[in-house]
């Protein structure tokens, strides 16, 4: 079965997004980045330059042929990441934009209101907004009725490797728009969870402290691609409803043979 994946109009070669930031070296992410073979890479404009990292870092994502995805990270009140927004629109030379207004320092969750606030004005300047948001059913509607095509809701907080804490949450999101292009952000740990989510129907998963923080970065980059591939399959397979009792696998159609009553 044919698989395309398009998002804001750009046909991606992978549904796994993959961030750039907290590895232990330069080498590691470049090794993670080909392990991964991600359908974006994720950007940070104020954590990355603040860190001084310095030229090999850009020409290490540059040097992948994949989209980049500038974020807003770092951001805590509107003003602040409609001008990140506006830098990044200018150094990558795109109109797409993960926005993340934080609320709070201890869960790092969105502020909803600098989110919707955010939102409408680089809308309206016309960026690609990927919102960072909670499971919030009526936040993602308030989003998508400003004209939001793409909603990132979180599985979890940022880096705390808990997986997808809301399914039921997730579900109705999935449920309720089922037009728009849903991708799981945060909280993500294992291959598993990635997998889980698109179980779910969501169309992508965006990781990085799962992958930049594990023992060996590259192989678990591998990892997540593997299990976003699986879970994808599964979803488009149409997954067997769970029962409450056994149900044979193998039809019996008589006794076997060395049973019967010899003569």
């Amino acid at each position: 079965m044919e698989d395309i994946f398009k998002i804001g109009g750009e046909q991606l070669s992978s549904r796994l997004f993959l961030g750039s930031a907290s590895y232990p070296s330069l080498s590691e992410l470049r090794k993670s980045i080909e392990a991964a073979q991600p359908g974006l890479i994720t950007v940070s404009l104020r954590r990355e330059s603040s860190a001084g990292k310095g030229q090999e870092f850009w020409d290490i994502i540059k040097g992948f042929d994949i989209p980049v995805l500038p974020n807003t990270a770092g951001c805590y009140n509107a003003r602040e990441a409609i001008t990140t927004a506006e830098m990044a629109r200018e150094i990558f030379e795109t109109n797409r934009i993960k926005l993340e207004v934080i609320g709070d320092d201890y869960t790092l969750q969105p502020d909803p209101y600098g989110l919707l606030e955010a939102t409408e004005e680089l809308l309206n300047k016309g960026f690609e907004v990927y919102p960072y948001m909670t499971d919030d059913l009526v936040l993602a509607q308030r989003l998508v009725d400003l004209g939001c095509d793409i909603l990132m809701p979180w599985g979890a907080p940022i880096g705390s490797g808990r997986g997808l804490n809301n399914i039921y949450a997730l579900k109705q999101l999935r449920a309720r728009f089922p037009d728009k292009t849903l991708v799981i952000d945060a909280g993500l740990g294992v291959p598993s969870h990635a997998a889980q989510a698109m179980e779910l129907g969501y169309d992508a998963v965006l990781l990085n402290t799962a992958v930049a923080k594990a023992g060996d970065p590259p192989l678990m980059a591998g990892g997540f691609a593997k299990g976003v591939e699986a879970g994808r399959a599964a979803y488009l397979s149409g997954a067997i409803a769970r029962q409450e009792h056994a149900t044979p696998s193998t039809p019996l159609l008589d006794k076997p043979f060395w049973h019967q009553a010899q003569k």
